[in-house]
């Protein structure tokens, strides 16, 4: 299987203990998570320094040269201060990935000019002036803008890592239905894109103990669709087990109920059980409720 991309989301200023260390400049705390991080395997490292109104950009330099000193992993540059973004390009070793450019008209070329001019890989979020896409084409026609946009900027598709946006269940099934579909098109719509999504949105709003298995089902979902990489928990063990391959168990467990097939529930492991309730509440089958495991 192709190697999955998995983005360490975890060096972040809603931190309790990075917020403080990257306002104080204490190197401390940040570099032993980019240490950690490194350790658990992720391909990037994500560092989210927040808006940064104030001193971003010096801010951002820091963080990126403060990280680069302990780790040799590419980095994703999360802020929606460009003036930051600018300053984090600049400082980066290996090519860096933007986190992220929307379609909102305040942020659309301008971003996509950064990616152009320091050659950069860029996440195209869907998300425009009129917000959240309606369903999965709109999405396809979002997708369609932005490489029109980015190939009148110079930038090839292979740049473009296309987020189609993932939505807590527990507001909007279809939301959660129109961006598999969406992944399912891009193949088609955006060859040579790759993709990406912010996993763990899916199972906001769930109690916590039982947000691992909306996300694993979900990303199981999404992989078969062709999903290329997540921003994830760099230290979630049990779902870098699924994405290196090491579950095909469940994969294939999923894919069979996904692909229709009745399944003797009499026949499965309690581990196995929630697995497929699971798929049957993504896919509408089931009416979710925190409850779902146990009808």
């Amino acid at each position: 299987m192709e190697k999955f991309i998995r983005i360490g989301e975890n060096l972040n200023v809603m931190s309790k203990v990075l917020g403080p260390a990257m306002k104080e400049r204490n190197p401390g705390p940040i570099q032993d998570m980019a240490k950690r991080e490194t350790e658990k395997g992720v391909d990037y490292i994500d560092l989210n320094i927040g808006p940064a109104r104030k001193g971003g950009a010096e801010l951002m330099e820091w963080v990126v040269n403060t990280v680069q000193e302990v780790t040799d992993l590419p980095l994703a540059l999360d802020t929606t201060n460009l003036e930051a973004m600018e300053a984090g390009l600049k400082a980066a070793k290996k090519k860096p990935l933007i986190n992220s450019v929307t379609l909102q008209s305040d942020r659309f070329e301008a971003g996509l000019k950064l990616a152009a001019k320091y050659e950069a890989d860029v996440v195209a979020v869907l998300w425009s002036d009129s917000g959240m896409p309606r369903d999965s084409n709109e999405r396809a026609m979002h997708v369609v803008d932005f490489i029109m946009k980015a190939t009148e900027l110079g930038i090839p598709n292979e740049n473009l890592w296309i987020d189609p946006i993932v939505s807590p269940l527990s507001v909007e099934i279809n939301q959660v239905l129109a961006c598999v579909e969406c992944m399912g098109m891009l193949k088609d719509i955006a060859p040579g894109c790759k993709s990406t999504v912010g996993l763990s949105n899916v199972s906001n709003g769930v109690p916590e103990e039982l947000r691992h298995w909306l996300n694993i089902t979900y990303l199981i979902m999404l992989m078969k669709k062709g999903l290329y990489s997540a921003i994830v928990d760099a230290f979630d063990d049990e779902l870098k087990a699924f994405v290196t391959g090491e579950r095909e168990d469940i994969v294939n467990l999923v894919h069979r109920v996904l692909d229709g097939e009745k399944v003797d529930m009499d026949s499965l492991s309690d581990v196995e059980k929630k697995y497929v309730k699971s798929v049957k509440v993504l896919t509408g089958e089931t009416l979710f409720s925190n409850a779902w495991l146990e009808v």
